[in-house]
């Protein structure tokens, strides 16, 4: 079986922007839990942003994504692509996607940390504003 090399892209859809930063955080110790790709998918089927996407294309994206991150260059590429997609009003949105899928599993490695300060800094995201958002997906995410 060949292996496709995936198209060089300047944009993709903002809801496929949103996914792969999702997927990044899953993806970036290189091991995707299944608690992890479930929230992804609950997070597709339920929330308002994506109302407008095809649940179906999930995989698909999923697997766009992972391709492009298999490159050389590949984080580089998927982080460009996130800042070129999403666009502004969707930017917070897109960090909060992502811590979301972080705090799964109710601890957030220093390899998560690092990839969520590349996509802060990819998404413009001010420190005071993700310093919110983080502490909303920690109590979100708090148990008794």
């Amino acid at each position: 079986m060949a292996v496709t090399q995936p198209v060089a892209k300047a944009h993709v859809s903002a809801h496929a922007a949103m996914i792969y930063a999702m997927i990044l955080v899953s993806a970036v110790d290189r091991k995707m839990p299944d608690d992890e790709l479930r929230r992804i998918g609950q997070i597709v089927q339920l929330w308002p942003v994506f109302r407008d996407y095809d649940p179906e294309e999930l995989t698909m994206t999923a697997k766009e994504c992972a391709l492009l991150l298999q490159l050389n260059d590949g984080l580089d590429r998927v982080l460009g692509l996130i800042s070129a997609s999403v666009p502004h009003h969707l930017r917070e949105t897109a960090y909060l996607l992502a811590c979301d899928v972080a705090a799964v599993d109710h601890a957030v490695p220093f390899v998560e940390s690092r990839l969520l300060a590349r996509l802060r800094y990819a998404l413009d995201i001010d420190h005071l504003v993700a310093a919110a958002l983080e502490r909303a997906i920690s109590a979100r995410h708090a148990r008794i």
